[in-house]
């Protein structure tokens, strides 16, 4: 299976649960057509460099995925008739990958942002505490 990665644009007045429909929407559009989806990062809501469609914002969306043949032609089509993309561009990773080493990884990938994300909470509740100690000892010797 060849391996794509699409970032496209969605209308930024939708509200959280059409927006959410948008990107399962798509999710779904990979799998009808036989396809893999690997992994999809929800960027957010971000400002554009310029205005696209009259808008000066959009929700970033980066979608992973393995399909073959057209696939991308299909995939596309599907997206250039919602009215709801603003913009989006695909591009192809790799010609030949296996979809479950792939989402292996991710979800490797996931799990060490996890650990990271935890221990810097933890540096950052840590620190809390001392300057928090620091301040009632200090309130003491006045």
């Amino acid at each position: 299976m060849k391996y794509y990665e699409t970032l496209y644009l969605i209308n930024p007045n939708l509200s959280d649960e059409e927006y959410r429909d948008v990107v399962i929407k798509f999710n779904d559009v990979v799998e009808k057509k036989k396809g893999v989806v690997v992994n999809v990062d929800e960027w957010g809501k971000k400002s554009l460099a310029y205005q696209i469609k009259k808008f000066d914002k959009g929700y970033y969306v980066l979608s992973r995925y393995c399909g073959e043949g057209d696939f991308v032609a299909e995939f596309e089509r599907d997206m250039n008739l919602d009215e709801r993309i603003l913009q989006f561009q695909t591009i192809k990773l790799s010609d030949q990958v296996d979809p479950e080493e792939l989402k292996a990884e991710a979800e490797e990938v996931k799990k060490k942002e996890a650990e990271k994300a935890e221990s810097a909470e933890k540096k950052s509740s840590e620190k809390k505490t001392e300057s928090e100690n620091k301040e009632e000892g200090n309130d003491g010797v006045q």
